[in-house]
């Protein structure tokens, strides 16, 4: 299937478009679709390599293969391996390395190819596998992040009992954390010899090489009173067993949370570093993630440019006096240049996008990964604007996609910001149904960004309304926190606002409304149909409202403890945000419960519970368990029939009669 998609892909570009007549969006371009992530320059910045992600569905999975795109654009395809998956690449001297899943018994282990391609061979042979790697600048040695414990490696077929002492006991795509470590490995590239060289009383995170290869950085955990904070710190040391580290944060709190994946980073002269600093404990993630550097000669530590807005994928730019970012505005993301000195921002993009991601290359060069309301990510070049250098999505050209405009609207003295997509074939002055799509999170928003499901929804004639309420992130601190510890509250009211507003322009229905959203957006889902009788029919995916029950089946037991409390001593405040399951007579919309076997992030019980109440009332409801599958949705036909699903229940309780 990946080569059908790729040969269906150059078709698409090379047949003259005026040629072609366009046609709406089918369920079945879903598994077009090339998913791009990644991104890294090669060292002398001509080359970016990168991950292109689709959909086998002879196997039934996503899988991946590693791409290498030119400075000019020429693109070449560097891994053909449709039944297993590569990621992460990485240059160091003349080799890429990634990580990949061809290992024995599919554990994921590190690989190692020549920068130009060509023949792979395996480097690590880690017990249970590798989560994470940096390679050496020279490319001799890497540093492997791999668990270490009794547990690890087990033979699954000879399962013994698992025995946790730890607070935070569980966690998505990890599953029940017993006494397992995340250690470093020091790995020689050649022979494949590894040494673990850190010790086993902590946890270690997303190391970073410094440019002279002498020393890493890295992020640990503070161990005492384990798991009850977020004190998550910079350290520097050398790459060897026995060296001492040195700890060069000095924030109470989340340094380089492991959980944004982001590492600290060297300047290119070896001075610096710059990471992602969250806010105090008590904000969790609802505090903007900032920028926060450290000269190590001289031990001070600074904050750079906290300007009350989520910053992303921070990289130095090669003289060591600025850094590259991405910036969250309200409704984008775009790359900006910071000066050290001044802290002054400037935008390299602009306009109605959303960025993912960056890389710099050593000569200067900047590539986003980036998309638009009718551009999948791709990435591109940052010069004059930016010029697009892959082309993986471009058969989407042939697809009439609808339109996407910005909304503003009050909700009492608050106005509210977000997104309405019309049904394709709009026609001024008819009414039509309505989806409120609600976002999870909940600190996240709705950007101009190209989502497949709205354009689905719309070319089978619903509008979509995307509504960014109170609690939503771009818009700074003050609204993102408005719904601590009291969810359910405003942004359930922000939400009828711009259903309110979608019927006072004439656009919706007031009979047909529909409502839907997975994780926050489930959660906010089940609100919903406690809260507004106006809705006839709403998914909820990946939810949970009876908090009570949800502490400890989930995976957020500091978070429970710092935002709500705890169950037996602030029960009000557990059961105030648990309305939709204690007050489910209130419900009468028809709905969908959907969640995800295997997923600890939000489980089954929440959706099971919601189904059960609705069951016993006598409303129309179904549950549908997707088995085997986390948080996040991957395997091709559950994609399918999630959407295939979802689209069918809307047409049964919004399209009756048509």
């Amino acid at each position: 299937m990946r080569f059908f998609v790729l040969a269906a892909a150059a078709v698409a570009i090379a047949t003259p478009l005026a040629a072609q007549e366009k046609t709406a969006v089918m369920l079945d371009d879903i598994h077009k679709l090339v998913d791009i992530s990644g991104p890294a320059f090669s060292p002398d910045g001509e080359f970016i390599a990168y991950t292109a992600s689709t959909h086998n569905l002879k196997l039934d999975e996503t899988v991946s293969d590693l791409w290498r795109v030119s400075w000019e654009g020429d693109t070449a395809q560097l891994t053909h391996t449709p039944t297993k998956s590569e990621w992460a690449p990485s240059y160091g001297g003349d080799s890429i390395a990634y990580l990949s899943d061809a290992a024995e018994k599919d554990e994921t282990q590190v690989f190692i190819m020549p920068a130009g391609g060509g023949e792979a061979r395996q480097v690590t042979k880690i017990k249970g596998g590798v989560s994470d790697y940096a390679l050496s600048p020279d490319g001799k040695t890497l540093i492997a992040v791999a668990e270490v414990g009794p547990s690890v490696g087990a033979d699954p077929d000879k399962p013994k009992p698992i025995v946790i002492t730890r607070f935070k006991f569980k966690e998505d795509y990890r599953g029940y954390v017993d006494g397992r470590r995340y250690q470093f490995f020091r790995v020689d590239v050649a022979s494949g010899e590894a040494e673990q060289i850190t010790e086993t009383g902590a946890d270690y995170y997303l190391p970073s090489w410094s440019p002279d290869g002498s020393q890493i950085a890295f992020v640990a955990a503070n161990t005492d009173r384990e798991d009850r904070n977020y004190s998550y710190d910079v350290y520097v040391m050398a790459p060897r067993k026995g060296a001492n580290p040195r700890k060069i944060s000095t924030f109470e709190g989340a340094d380089a949370d492991p959980g944004l994946g982001v590492r600290p980073r060297w300047s290119p002269d070896g001075d610096k570093l710059v990471w992602l600093q969250n806010g105090e404990d008590k904000w969790i993630y609802y505090a903007p993630f900032q920028l926060t550097y450290a000269d190590l000669e001289s031990g001070e530590v600074k904050p750079l440019a906290h300007i009350d807005r989520w910053m992303y994928a921070p990289h130095w730019a090669p003289d060591s006096k600025s850094v590259y970012a991405l910036v969250e505005q309200d409704r984008d993301t775009w790359a900006a240049k910071i000066d050290l000195a001044t802290e002054e921002v400037t935008y390299l993009t602009s306009g109605p996008r959303f960025g993912f991601d960056l890389a710099v290359s050593s000569n200067g060069r900047v590539a986003v990964l980036d998309g638009e309301e009718n551009r999948p990510y791709e990435l591109g070049a940052v010069e004059e604007g930016v010029r697009p250098l892959t082309h993986h999505n471009d058969w989407l050209e042939n697809r009439r996609l609808a339109e996407m405009r910005d909304i503003s609207f009050r909700s009492g003295k608050h106005e509210i910001h977000g997104l309405l997509i019309l049904p394709l074939g709009y026609e001024e002055g008819e009414r039509y149904p309505v989806i409120a799509r609600l976002h999870g999170g909940p600190v996240y928003q709705f950007s101009h960004e190209f989502i497949f499901d709205w354009q689905y929804y719309a070319a089978n004639g619903y509008a979509v309304l995307a509504v960014n309420p109170r609690g939503s992130s771009g818009r700074g601190f003050d609204f993102a926190k408005a719904i601590y510890a009291d969810w359910g509250n405003v942004d359930v009211k922000d939400i009828s606002a711009g259903i309110d507003y979608a019927i006072d322009i004439g656009i919706a229905d007031p009979e047909r409304i529909g409502v839907g959203g997975w994780s926050y957006g489930g959660i906010l889902t089940d609100y919903m149909i406690a809260s507004d009788k106006r809705i006839k029919a709403a998914v909820s995916g990946a939810g949970m409202a009876n908090f009570l029950a949800g502490y400890g089946a989930d995976q957020y037991m500091l978070e429970y403890e710092e935002e709500v409390g705890l169950p037996w001593r602030d029960r009000k405040a557990f059961e105030r945000i648990s309305y939709p399951f204690l007050q489910a007579d209130r419900i009468t919309a028809a709905t969908m419960f959907q969640c995800a076997g295997a997923d600890l992030n939000v489980p089954c019980i929440g959706s099971e519970q919601m189904y059960l109440a609705l069951r016993s009332r006598e409303i129309d409801t179904e549950l549908v368990v997707y088995p085997g599958e986390n948080h996040g949705l991957t395997r091709p036909s559950f994609l399918y029939d999630r959407l295939e699903r979802n689209l069918a229940w809307y047409d049964k309780y919004l399209k009756a009669g048509e």
